[in-house]
């Protein structure tokens, strides 16, 4: 893991161009040119390390960053209310730093909000899309009541109650019957988040805006991914996106919930290699 700060807070992240990254890269195409990095961005409560099979499979053959947000991991925590637009701005200035114009954008859940926001702040730098688990709306009055004692209630009781009450949503009945060591991972992240950190992310999500319009301006390759079992994103939402992403790609991971890129890494990395495949052929 390396460290910068940007934005008057510390970054945590990997990288696998530096070489402390948990792989080695990246290397070139056939053509002499460098394919364009991955940025991979977390969901809540999560952390960079949700990412690593992703890093796994991709980072040998491209440049792949993985930050931890602010107020996760090894980020630097900023309590009160943390706006999409802010997380945006981290990563924009993540990329200055380590030289990226241009990259392909992957976000899972509150991630894919955040993309979208990136993309709607800077489209200019973004090559591809990836919206896992996620959805376009704005929060509707009952969620955002909703969100705000959800972050008091992490701020005075902490992640525990949380981590434990929402394990079996987060991941598919599968997944903790087969994968336990992945159900033991999704729980040691949500355990291990700032609960300063995830309320402020709580109360910035509260206040999102509604990126349905915005849809229709993306021209860049594009992939919806979700869980065929996911309850907090279901499949009808990433069909809403991908009607509305023009000329986007739909994959349903089966026997996965909200988080198919850690219970089911094959089947999400096959589908976000036919995207990134697609990036490189524009």
């Amino acid at each position: 893991m390396s460290t910068v700060i940007v934005n008057g807070i510390t970054i945590g992240y990997d990288d696998t161009a530096d070489g402390r990254g948990p792989h080695e890269g990246p290397a070139k195409r056939a053509d002499h040119a460098e394919p364009a990095p991955l940025l991979l961005v977390h969901g809540h409560p999560f952390d960079r390390t949700m990412w690593h099979p992703q890093t796994a499979a991709f980072g040998a053959g491209r440049r792949v960053i993985v930050p931890d947000l602010r107020g996760y991991g090894a980020s630097s925590v900023r309590p009160g209310s943390t706006g999409l637009d802010v997380f945006a701005r981290d990563l924009a200035a993540l990329l200055d730093t380590l030289g990226v114009p241009r990259a392909v954008l992957c976000g899972l859940s509150m991630g894919g909000q955040i993309v979208l926001e990136f993309h709607r702040l800077f489209p200019g730098r973004v090559a591809g899309l990836v919206l896992a688990d996620t959805f376009a709306q704005g929060e509707t009055d009952a969620g955002r009541r909703e969100r705000y004692a959800r972050a008091e209630a992490l701020e005075r009781d902490g992640m525990a109650h949380y981590a434990h009450g929402v394990l079996d949503s987060m991941v598919a009945p599968a997944t903790v019957r087969e994968q336990p060591d992945i159900a033991a991972h999704v729980l040691r992240m949500m355990l291990a988040a700032p609960p300063e950190g995830a309320a402020a992310a709580l109360r910035g999500r509260a206040e999102r805006p509604d990126y349905t319009p915005s849809l229709a301006r993306i021209a860049v390759p594009t992939l919806v991914v979700v869980g065929r079992d996911d309850v907090f994103t279901p499949v009808s939402d990433a069909r809403f996106l991908h009607e509305h992403v023009p000329g986007s790609r739909l994959a349903i991971v089966e026997a996965a919930g909200h988080l198919p890129n850690l219970e089911r890494p094959e089947a999400f990395n096959a589908a976000l290699s036919e995207l990134l495949t697609a990036v490189a052929e524009r």
